[in-house]
């Protein structure tokens, strides 16, 4: 009987689980928000530095699983070399804009992230969108505002220099979205081990060169204390989580799903001052977790599989067809022979 109920309804347990893990790693994004924010409160204006913690920790465990598995690459390594650059680069601007704006700006702003993905993925990953998962889209947005809205009035606002930093924002979500999009398609392709590995490695030298042209001033003038390495070490660690969590959740429900989901994370922030600052939110809170939560339902139950695309082996994009064309001729064969 219960083996029955679970096949019957293995596509609702499926949403359920991708929505739940839509929420941890939106939980964990919005640790890594309030940890740079704490860095930069500490006058400490290093988010090459901040970053560089993060990819160190998924090279050596990610990499140390692929050197134990002594196998060769699936993607060729100038893939690799991209996604970690970009990835690096939409890291970089959003942890810098922390020094010019505030939480909620940034946080409002990250939405941008959304647009771009739905624009790249129709592009180049052949994902078509239905009016229902558009609704769903819009939906998590005015949820995400409402709850931007109770945030301000909280004590929101403010910056020393706004414009530069909604601008930077804006830049680095680019860059996320190129990131998410790259390791959506190698992720579905390939082996979520390697592709986490290769970022962290990638990531992690990108980092080190730009530290050595950009950051080497700040990084020296940098008084290290127990508040300091605290923030660094949560940073490092919600980061390193929501890498690992990452690929399970575009494998599973792509890119753009999985950036609706982490709109959520200002409200899990939210959720982080209550218990750790005490304050009250009012009702709207509540309302746009509730609207966010249809939005995503929205969207998950009408999302489509998208257009096969041809398989990333070697740099030969024709792989895929050849094999297509082979089984196909041998099924005429067959055909022909009964």
């Amino acid at each position: 009987m219960n083996n029955s109920w679970v096949r019957n309804n293995k596509s609702l347990l499926r949403l359920l689980f991708i929505l739940f893990l839509g929420q941890v790693v939106s939980f964990l994004m919005s640790l890594m928000a309030f940890t740079s924010s704490l860095v930069a409160d500490l006058g400490v204006d290093t988010p090459l530095t901040l970053s560089f913690f993060s990819y160190l920790a998924l090279a050596l465990v990610f990499g140390g699983i692929l050197l134990y598995r002594r196998q060769k690459l699936l993607v060729p390594w100038y893939w690799y070399v991209l996604l970690g650059f970009v990835d690096v680069q939409g890291n970089y601007l959003v942890n810098k804009a922390y020094q010019y704006s505030s939480i909620t700006s940034v946080t409002i702003l990250d939405c941008w992230t959304v647009a771009w993905v739905i624009i790249l993925t129709w592009l180049f990953m052949g994902t078509r969108y239905s009016l229902w998962q558009f609704l769903g889209a819009a939906l998590c947005v005015v949820g995400l505002g409402l709850v931007l809205l109770s945030d301000a009035g909280v004590g929101g606002g403010g910056g020393s220099k706004p414009l530069l930093g909604d601008a930077l924002v804006i830049v680095g979500t680019i860059f996320f979205a190129l990131s998410n999009v790259g390791e959506e398609f190698c992720v579905k392709k390939k082996d979520r081990v390697e592709v986490v590995a290769m970022i962290g490695l990638f990531g992690m030298l990108v980092s080190v060169c730009q530290i050595a042209i950009l950051e080497r001033k700040s990084l020296e003038s940098v008084k290290w204390s127990g508040e300091v390495i605290l923030a660094f070490a949560g940073y490092a660690l919600s980061s390193f989580m929501f890498y690992t969590f990452v690929p399970f959740v575009l494998k599973m429900s792509g890119a753009t799903m999985f950036n609706l989901s982490i709109l959520t994370s200002d409200m899990w922030a939210v959720v982080i001052r209550i218990f750790f600052y005490h304050q009250q939110v009012d009702w709207l809170y509540y309302l746009s977790f509730s609207i966010v939560a249809v939005g995503l339902i929205i969207y998950s139950k009408t999302e489509k599989d998208p257009v096969p695309l041809p398989v990333l082996e070697d740099g030969n994009f024709n792989a895929q067809y050849q094999v297509l064309n082979e089984e196909s001729a041998d099924s005429r064969n067959e055909a022909v022979a009964s």
